[in-house]
């Protein structure tokens, strides 16, 4: 299909952060012509009467409810017609897709409709989750609501909103490593930082279109997560650099995980793949998302890329060669409530055997924690 797959990207955030202000400022960008927006209205500013009018075709509003259940079918759909009203001409170009999820939503299950879907998944491509903070009442509404935790776990790109009404800088940097803690590997930006354009929040992909090419690192997040340690220090703590007590606030933080699993050398398919069916189908709902790199005993040319959401698998692509000389298996993974011993010990079990015979699948299957030692 001719100009497929079309990126999407997610907006999310919790009631009150900005989401729509935000919106309403972007479509206005000329970057942004051809962009279909898929908006859900659960109490919340719709986007300006006017804008809608400009956009007519451009912009399709679900009805009323949440956008993680009740709407949930209703999305695919309208992604489904969006991909027809193109190939029969009734929309000239669709360059992308902003899906705005309610304050209220998990944004998982809306990943999930995106990645899942057969169909989909030919037509359509997730760029990136982008997730609005209010500075002002960030910290109180992570203290309060895990769903807001998980928005920030699961994001490409955080932005902070309201941060010139925040009265106490320290309040602010403590909200800003917070933040890293629960996201390391995710670029945090301030809202008047997308003022000047559109590109720092879009494009999160695989794919670099600057450069036309695979930019692994990027997508992984490793940048972003070598400058929050090199700053602040894998287990640093802003509660403790601002003089502030904050542990009983942090205790939704406390259920989020982000690490990497690092493997040097190639894994045969059968390793990885049966990894990741017992890792999804033991503790999938607490694997946030999973974005991954593996170089494969079998084609140690081609990596194979996989990007996951709870216990939903994006089928797994190859890349045609290694974008740059790292090769070896990299997973990133954003878990809530799951044992990283448990994790870290599967991972070993089948990564640094590869010379032995992959374990019986059904044995595993029945007993899951006796290859992790547990």
């Amino acid at each position: 299909m001719s100009g497929f797959p079309i990126p999407v990207s997610v907006l999310t955030g919790f009631l009150g952060a900005g989401k729509t202000t935000l919106l309403n400022r972007l479509l206005k960008d000329p970057a942004l012509a051809d962009t279909a927006v898929i908006i859900n209205e659960y109490g919340e500013v719709a986007i300006d009467h006017l804008l809608v009018e400009q956009a007519s075709d451009g912009i399709i509003q679900l009805s009323d409810g949440c956008l993680c259940c009740t709407v949930r079918g209703e999305l695919v759909d309208t992604l489904a017609d969006l991909v027809d009203r193109l190939q029969t001409g009734r929309i000239a170009r669709l360059a992308r897709v902003i899906v705005e999820t309610t304050g209220l939503a998990d944004p998982a299950p809306v990943l999930q409709s995106i990645m899942a879907h057969p169909a989909l998944v030919q037509a359509f491509r997730l760029d990136g989750v982008i997730t609005l903070v209010d500075a002002v009442n960030g910290n109180a509404t992570l203290d309060a609501h895990v769903e807001a935790v998980k928005q920030v776990a699961v994001a490409d790109r955080i932005v902070l909103s309201k941060a010139d009404l925040v009265d106490d800088p320290g309040d602010l940097e403590m909200l800003r490593t917070r933040l890293r803690q629960i996201n390391p590997s995710a670029q945090l930006l301030d809202v008047g930082e997308t003022r000047t354009g559109v590109a720092a929040l879009f494009d999160c992909g695989l794919y670099n279109p600057a450069t036309k090419s695979a930019d692994v690192r990027r997508w992984l997040g490793e940048e972003a997560a070598h400058d929050h340690d090199h700053h602040h220090g894998v287990h640093d703590h802003a509660d403790h650099d601002h003089g502030h007590s904050h542990d009983h606030g942090h205790r939704h933080d406390q259920r989020v995980r982000s690490y990497s699993l690092v493997h040097e050398g190639a894994v045969p398919f059968s390793a990885i793949e049966m990894f990741l069916d017992l890792l999804r189908s033991t503790h999938g709902e607490h694997l946030l998302r999973m974005k991954g790199v593996i170089e494969l005993k079998e084609d140690p040319s081609r990596p194979l890329v996989v990007h996951g959401v709870q216990k939903i698998l994006h089928p797994p692509a190859r890349l045609p060669s290694w974008p740059d000389s790292q090769r070896g298996t990299r997973l990133v993974l954003i878990t809530l409530d799951m044992p990283e011993d448990y994790v870290r010990r599967l991972f070993a079990a089948f990564t640094n055997r590869p010379s032995v015979d992959t374990p019986d699948r059904a044995a595993l299957e029945n007993n899951p924690l006796a290859i992790a030692g547990l």
